[in-house]
């Protein structure tokens, strides 16, 4: 289990990076890792980096403030080596940034609790466009963080159903009467299988439910009244009974929101519906009426969902089983080759990062060579000649002379590696929603077919004649 949290740093990048790079915090700086940066350094790159921003980079006011942005990564006690959450932090600052973002990892051992710091430039390196920390950036932070605990067999915790609700929604919720909330519960799950909002009201009596006031017209009154069995007052479909979901009004666009999500016309088809399960629900036990209108649904249903899998070519089961298989390699393939390309952008974003720097610095230092007074040149101009001497050294490293690489030439395959993995990622997206769709056509059938069997052993066998007399 990893707990997360992300705050804006404004000022002071380099105590930040200081602290983080703590000695006696990271085992002698044995669990530091950086990114188009060097730790010593990373200050003046993400400054450099900064610099090249423009007002269109900014999404708002607050950005332009922050310099950089700290993520701290927090592990359960005794859940996890240090080595092994430095490497989960790592995979998780490459899949969050994208190889697009300067950075420095550090794992801290000194706490009772293994933790990683995670600082990285609020620019990125490509474009220069700023970091947008909002809820949906965090929500994706989260998710990633929660995927790579379980690929690591370490727990993840569980959602919480209630959070976000406000104090009085909760308040409500926890001393409303049992009524309201069953009425509730019964007007989801029909919604769930109505195909229209007649099919809803029907449904609902079937339920036992006595309903007055249901048209939507509002001829009739302005709110729907549902009077449960055993109660004597009914219970209106306002937003202050019931909540703003429960008006018949709401209850009808909801329908056709379903319908509309379920039933997707197309120039040869339309996406499969569900087959409506009655074994998990008692209310199909307890009413013959609610038996028999689930059955002609299933029919529907399973009519739709056959002319569904003949119009793609399959006959039979085991075409459809072959169909899913070759199209799950095609994922496995698409995957694969998308972290291919993922991690050749990473290790070309880098050297782009260095080479940009190395060309816009070299001025200064050639500058440097040839004054005589360089104490000065350099007190004036350090952080030009840093910049460039550490791009330098590390193109050098990455097997490039820097005098004779071509910075055009590497943004050019950047981005037709960019353009391979949208085109990767389409494929594999698509691919993903045909064998939903196929396992969908292939659970229908086969619950389709459990259900014909048994309606037709409950025929032949004599004692289960006798039971139904």
């Amino acid at each position: 289990m990893a707990v997360t949290k992300i705050h804006a740093i404004k000022a002071t990048v380099n105590k930040a990076i200081d602290y983080i790079c703590n000695p006696e915090k990271t085992d002698e700086k044995i669990y530091i890792s950086s990114f188009a940066c060097a730790p010593e350094t990373a200050t003046l790159d993400f400054k450099y980096t900064l610099d090249h921003t423009t007002e269109q980079s900014f999404v708002n006011g607050e950005d332009r403030e922050n310099k950089a942005f700290h993520l701290i990564q927090a592990f359960q006690p005794g859940e996890v080596s240090y080595e092994e959450a430095h490497a989960i932090g790592k995979e998780l600052a490459d899949q969050v940034l994208e190889g697009k973002y300067s950075y420095v990892l550090t794992t801290h051992i000194d706490k009772g609790h293994v933790h990683n710091h995670l600082i990285f430039c609020a620019a990125d390196n490509m474009n220069f466009k700023h970091y947008h920390d909002c809820k949906q950036t965090y929500r994706r932070i989260r998710n990633i963080s929660d995927k790579l605990c379980k690929e690591h067999g370490l727990s993840v915790i569980s959602e919480n159903q209630n959070r976000g609700m406000k104090y009085k929604e909760w308040q409500a919720t926890n001393t409303e009467s049992s009524w309201k909330m069953q009425l509730r519960k019964d007007i989801n799950q029909t919604i769930k299988t109505a195909s229209t909002y007649n099919d809803f009201l029907a449904i609902m009596r079937t339920k036992g439910y006595e309903i007055k006031n249901d048209s939507l017209d509002g001829t009739d009154g302005k709110y729907i009244t549902f009077l449960p069995i055993g109660r004597e007052r009914v219970i209106r479909g306002s937003v202050k009974s019931l909540g703003k979901n429960f008006t018949k009004e709401r209850i009808a666009e909801r329908i056709e929101n379903k319908r509309n999500r379920t039933f997707i016309f197309t120039k040869s088809d339309r996406k499969i519906q569900k087959l409506i399960d009655t074994a998990s629900d008692s209310k199909f036990a307890e009413s013959i009426g609610l038996q028999r209108w689930a059955t002609k649904e299933n029919l529907k249903i399973a009519a739709q969902t056959f002319n569904q899998m003949t119009a793609k070519g399959i006959h039979n089961f085991t075409e459809l089983g072959n169909k899913i298989c070759s199209l799950q390699e095609q994922t496995k393939s698409a995957n694969s080759s998308i972290v291919s390309i993922e991690h050749q952008m990473r290790e070309l974003a880098e050297i782009i990062k260095y080479a940009q720097q190395y060309k816009e610095n070299k001025s200064f230092y050639d500058r440097y060579e040839r004054v005589k007074d360089k104490d000065r040149f350099l007190r004036k101009y350090e952080s030009k000649i840093i910049l460039f001497s550490g791009a330098e050294r590390m193109l050098q490293q990455q097997g490039i002379d820097p005098g004779h690489m071509n910075l055009e030439k590497l943004q050019t395959n950047y981005q037709k590696l960019l353009e391979k993995k949208k085109e990767l990622t389409a494929t594999h997206k698509s691919a993903q929603a045909e064998i939903k769709e196929l396992e969908l056509i292939r659970n229908n059938m086969e619950q389709y077919i459990n259900i014909a069997s048994e309606v037709e052993h409950s025929r032949e066998n004599p004692l289960s004649r006798d039971i139904q007399k």
